[in-house]
């Protein structure tokens, strides 16, 4: 079979984002993302041969210099100039994933033939990624405003000779990999840096890569839980579908399911109950864990709709035979649905943490911290503080950044989304996520040891094993960082499908 993605007007879900990304796919493009490409740059440069008039960012400044009208003989030094001057990102480096998807997502919105580029242009966009050939961006830089000016710069550098790519596990020039490919530079024509730099696709690539790892999450947040459950000697009763259907939230009946599902044929969960109910931290998981859900679906409703979009500006209508001048590139809905994704799983974390907390307590027959012989060891005592941290943490990343907007270019663009802040930032929260519920299975899998004989059920049972292998039964006090790095990389080592 073929292993290669042929980029077209066909929409691109985030479940084939994530099938071309796990299956290390090669992109191309079809036919008639050729076309379009074609037929619209041709359109371009027989316009600005017979046009004398100010065209924004086509023959004119940027920003606040938009009234600086452009010679036609300076419009390629006009391109190569703006993608230089705004490489102003600094911090940490973008994460590989996250650059391989802006690459992706940007050749996406390229094809469709709104945008004025050149052909080679966006098959050298393709031929860096297919080869892995990954520019250097940085974290910090972009208001998301005026798309993801600073990012997508450093991302368009390289087909200048210009800037910095990992490539082959080292950081290098990349004039010295367009060297090694027998390479030339690109020449930007009219537009294309603007086209280039213009765009969503920094948010974007963040976003979808959160909400691959989202889903998979929102899975293991419901898996682990049951487990805690079990660890608990929790009752079943809240999980009936009677209860559900009377409040038919989705994700509420969904997450119900599953941990009837997860449950089915356990000793533990059937065996007779001294207690009449649980914490809420336990009875409350398909109300909240549901909740998280609901939100979930909804951000990727958005992102789905983005990263199938033109986000650069001025945008070309071929047929309307118009250029117009408007603001796709604002990251609004994305800063809004980044900062709802955020405290989504925020709240997956919070409730996690009080489940942990709970087993270590002493109760239902546990012993104190969840070791024998509490005093002389310590148990998981400690691993509880550092769940209790980074829950704290994400409440404090949770708080929005799409509420905030700063002046920039001399108040031209005077209305900025911070959706790049917010798309950081939720990355973080994310994998504080997974370290919280990495926390929460090392305990939940530690308090059903203290139900045996009785067994769980037999998947559950077949998972624990699994994790057992990478974080033995603790019996006395160990260093127990080392068994949180393990299971977190057990948790990352599944690959979950994500749910249409």
């Amino acid at each position: 079979m073929e292993n290669t993605y042929y980029i077209s007007s066909e929409v691109l879900t985030l479940e084939t984002l994530q099938e071309i990304v796990s299956q290390h796919k090669s992109l191309s493009l079809s036919e008639e993302a050729r076309i379009n490409i074609q037929k619209c740059r041709e359109y371009l440069d027989k316009k600005m041969a017979n046009n004398d008039k100010p065209i924004y960012g086509i023959n004119t400044g940027f920003g606040s210099l938009c009234n600086v009208k452009i010679s036609n003989e300076d419009l390629s030094y006009l391109q190569e100039n703006l993608v230089k001057s705004h490489a102003c990102g600094i911090g940490d480096e973008v994460p590989s994933a996250i650059v391989k998807i802006m690459l992706l997502l940007k050749i996406q919105s390229l094809s469709y033939g709104h945008s004025g580029v050149q052909l080679n242009t966006v098959e050298r966009l393709i031929d860096f990624y297919n080869n892995d050939i990954l520019p250097v961006i940085y974290t910090l830089g972009s208001l998301g405003a005026s798309g993801d000016l600073a990012p997508l710069a450093h991302l368009s550098l390289p087909l200048l000779g210009e800037g910095d790519v990992n490539f082959e596990g080292k950081k290098v020039p990349a004039s010295e990999v367009l060297k090694k490919f027998n390479w030339q530079p690109i020449v930007l024509q009219s537009k294309e840096g603007l086209a280039l730099l213009n765009g969503t696709q920094f948010m974007s690539a963040y976003g979808s890569y959160i909400l691959i790892k989202a889903n998979k999450y929102s899975y293991f947040a419901d898996l682990i839980s049951a487990i805690s459950l079990e660890g608990f000697d929790g009752r079943i009763e809240p999980f009936d579908e009677l209860i559900h259907f009377i409040r038919p939230h989705k994700g509420q009946i969904m997450t119900a399911k599953r941990m009837k599902q997860f449950l089915e044929d356990s000793q533990i969960i059937v065996q007779q109950k001294a207690h009449v109910q649980d914490p809420y931290s336990f009875r409350c998981i398909p109300q909240v864990h549901g909740a998280s859900k609901d939100a979930i679906d909804y951000v990727k409703k958005v992102f789905k709709t983005e990263i199938n979009s033109v986000t650069d500006n001025p945008n070309i209508f071929i047929e309307s035979d118009v250029i117009v001048s408007g603001g796709n590139f604002h990251g609004q809905p994305l800063a809004i649905a980044l900062d709802f994704l955020a405290i989504a799983l925020a709240e997956l974390g919070s409730i996690s943490e009080r489940r942990t907390f709970q087993l270590i307590s002493g109760l239902r027959g546990l012993p104190a911290f969840l070791i024998d012989n509490p005093g002389l060891n310590s148990g998981f005592m400690i691993p509880q503080y550092t769940a209790a941290s980074i829950a704290s943490q994400n409440k404090q990343l949770a708080t929005p950044a799409s509420i905030d907007s700063i002046v920039s270019s001399n108040g031209q663009e005077d209305h900025v989304s911070m959706g790049a802040n917010a798309a950081t930032k939720c990355l973080k929260v994310m994998e504080n996520l997974e370290r919280i519920l990495a926390i929460e299975l090392m305990n939940a899998s530690q308090a059903i040891e203290f139900r045996r004989p009785l067994q769980s059920s037999e998947f559950i049972e077949m998972f624990l094993k699994s994790f057992r292998v990478v974080v033995p039964l603790v019996k006395e006090d160990r260093i127990l960082h080392y068994d949180i790095e393990n299971s977190v990389a057990f948790l990352n080592s599944f690959m979950v499908e994500l749910e249409d």
